[in-house]
């Protein structure tokens, strides 16, 4: 089987549609997908609830979808960069699932491992608890969490083989691995692809299984969300 596509709008074709949920890689704008979300933003599919741990900025990553108004509700932890997510938000144009990271984290991962919920003690009297059911284990309280099984994730790694094998680059992993076995569609965005085999068993992070469509984009931005500078003596 073929996993390797011409281009990201190639990718995507037939499998993204209005009012999916979608779920995007990265932290930040570290390990993100660009040019898959440039194609989703280019398909003007619309209605869509995105899983990602933030938005993006306001003219890079998911920050495109939210210019575009095509996503209608984020399930996310951090979402502080964006000020068009703060405007939509405030103004009720957006609906928002504030999610603790290590909760959206797991919930990713049960998923992916065919777990429909679980238990757990972060965010229970606050918000994040409210509408959802408590029980006691051991004298403590937990919160129910249900699992996240988006329709398609998109994803970034940076190696592939043929048979979509993966390796991630350092911190770009992230929320990369999690989100590409939630999903029951999984496209990937590389920056090289080898021939099967030719990575080492110990260097693959996630088995093929997982990753259906896979595209090469050699040369992402890696724009950098917040540039800072150490001023030094005498320079």
């Amino acid at each position: 089987m073929n996993k390797i596509y011409p281009s990201a709008a190639d990718a995507l074709q037939g499998i993204v549609s209005d009012g999916q949920l979608i779920a995007v890689g990265g932290f930040g704008l570290c390990g993100i997908p660009e040019a898959l979300i440039d194609a989703l933003r280019d398909s003007q599919v619309q209605n869509l609830t995105a899983i990602s741990n933030n938005a993006g900025v306001d003219d890079f990553g998911l920050g495109k979808l939210l210019q575009t108004r095509q996503i209608k509700k984020m399930i996310s932890s951090y979402v502080g960069e964006n000020k068009e997510f703060e405007r939509q938000y405030l103004a009720g144009e957006l609906a928002l699932e504030f999610t603790p990271q290590g909760t959206l984290a797991e919930k990713l991962r049960a998923g992916g491992a065919g777990i429909p919920a679980f238990f757990t003690k972060t965010g229970v009297g606050t918000m994040v608890a409210e509408g959802k059911e408590l029980r006691q284990f051991d004298g403590e309280t937990y919160v129910m969490e249900l699992a996240l099984v988006p329709d398609v994730s998109l994803v970034k790694a940076w190696r592939a083989d043929k048979s979509g094998n993966l390796q991630f680059r350092y911190t770009a992993r992230n929320f990369n691995p999690a989100v590409a076995m939630a999903g029951k569609i999984c496209v990937v965005e590389v920056e090289e692809i080898v021939e099967t085999g030719e990575m080492q068993p110990d260097s693959v992070h996630l088995p093929g299984i997982y990753v259906h469509r896979i595209v090469l984009n050699a040369h992402p931005e890696k724009r950098i969300e917040k540039r800072t500078i150490t001023e030094k003596a005498g320079v």
